[in-house]
């Protein structure tokens, strides 16, 4: 059985992540309060798995994942996008126009703001997260009050669903990475074809640094599908670049890493694994 970490409640997103991308495999969810946790739990366990979301299609990077992955050890093994669909869940024997109380995390509030805007009275509270707000539901006995969460997390906790695919968004996609330590890397991504890797590095405050790396990723037939900056703490005016690239050759990819090195500094390869194109297909548990 293989042991995963998720940030949230068992039932969030990032469970359904799990199970989908380890479809066929008998798992062990392993429920974080936080993403830092993740990486604490893989300290306990060297074969314990990781799935930690990095970005939204609507809410955009999450910054402080990108840190994360820069401080410690797991590397990126593969990665997910996953069809977030948002549901409204309460205790059975409920209707829509009974709820006077919708719970959940904010982005997922902030997601399904047209649909709250059509419910008449209703008081808006913010929870920690999607599938715990559900349990909060079940085990105080919630009555008039409904969570935002997957239909998954609304099995889970015996709730009934009042109304699904309530996101305004039907583009709404979250990217998760699949995070191992190195020496689980070859169990955890088989004989997949490696053509993807995320790096982080630090640029000079220069003129043209960073078209200077671009101009070489580019010579080297190296396609860059994500940027994102950060500014480097306690030197000023200095960013690191999480970046993203695919490549159709390996050896041209790593001549490329070669190449860039003389104008970057603190380079990491944060992992190097298949990138996935498509999100996965309506199964049940996404709704």
């Amino acid at each position: 059985m293989k042991r995963v970490a998720i940030q949230g409640g068992l039932g969030a997103y990032h469970e359904i992540a799990a199970r989908d991308y380890f479809r066929g495999e008998d798992l062990e969810i392993v429920a974080c309060n936080t993403f830092r946790d993740i990486f604490t739990e893989a300290e306990k366990d060297p074969k314990l798995v990781g799935v930690m979301a990095i970005e939204n299609t609507i809410a955009g990077s999450l910054l402080k994942n990108h840190d994360l992955l820069k401080m410690h050890n797991l590397q990126i093994a593969g990665e997910h996008k996953l069809r977030i669909t948002h549901s409204l869940a309460a205790l059975p024997g409920q209707k829509v126009n009974d709820i006077r109380e919708v719970m959940s995390h904010p982005m997922a509030l902030m997601q399904c703001e047209d649909y709250l805007d059509s419910l008449s009275g209703i008081r808006i509270v913010e929870h920690d997260d999607t599938a715990l707000a559900a349990r909060d539901i079940r085990d105080r006995n919630m009555i008039g009050t409904a969570a935002i969460c997957s239909t998954l997390a609304a099995e889970m906790y015996g709730l009934e669903i009042l109304a699904q695919g309530i996101e305004t968004n039907k583009r709404n996609f979250t990217r998760f990475f699949i995070l191992a330590r190195e020496e689980m890397l070859q169990e955890i991504q088989k004989d997949n074809h490696i053509n993807k890797s995320s790096l982080v590095f630090v640029l000079p405050h220069a003129e043209g640094s960073l078209s200077q790396v671009l101009s070489v990723l580019s010579f080297y037939g190296i396609n860059l599908t994500r940027i994102q900056s950060l500014p480097v703490i306690g030197r000023e005016w200095e960013y690191q670049f999480y970046v993203d690239l695919t490549f159709g050759d390996y050896t041209r990819y790593r001549q490329s890493i070669d190449a860039i090195m003389p104008l970057i500094s603190g380079l990491k390869v944060l992992g190097e694994y298949r990138e996935e194109k498509y999100g996965s297909a309506e199964d049940g548990l996404q709704a």
